[in-house]
């Protein structure tokens, strides 16, 4: 019976510590990029990074989380077409991960990595 206490204690913690930390949902740096909705799939011209190099890279959305964040993206390079990207989780801000490319970010700054030794620091143009 003790045991069973202790079992049904921890579980109605855990479901508390949960619906709390629901109410107070991460921002947009915690998490990741956000979208419009679900009709931003696609949409190659909702997030642009305007890069110090002169050149800008649309990222298109693959999948977008159930509150609107960027999961899975195209990032578009001019080489070849898109770069497959994926959200990686973070502390704060937010790190896409492609094969041979990775954009760090916090808000609306960025640093687009072209491996270990190319990088250029960039904005993000909202439409």
């Amino acid at each position: 019976m003790r045991f069973a206490l202790g079992k049904f204690v921890l579980i109605a913690a855990s479901l508390g510590f949960t619906a709390w930390a629901s109410a107070y949902p991460a921002g947009a740096a915690d998490l990741g990029l956000m979208t419009a909705g679900p009709g931003s799939i696609g949409n190659c011209s909702e997030i642009v990074f305007s890069c110090e190099n002169g050149r800008q890279y649309p990222l298109c959305p693959i999948a977008t989380s159930v509150v609107g964040e960027v999961v899975t993206a195209s990032l578009h390079t001019g080489h070849r077409g898109g770069i497959h990207v994926r959200l990686v989780p973070m502390g704060v801000g937010y790190r896409y991960a492609g094969r041979g490319v990775w954009l760090d970010g916090f808000r609306d700054n960025a640093l687009l990595n072209f491996g270990k030794h190319s990088q250029v620091a960039c904005t993000i143009e909202r439409s």
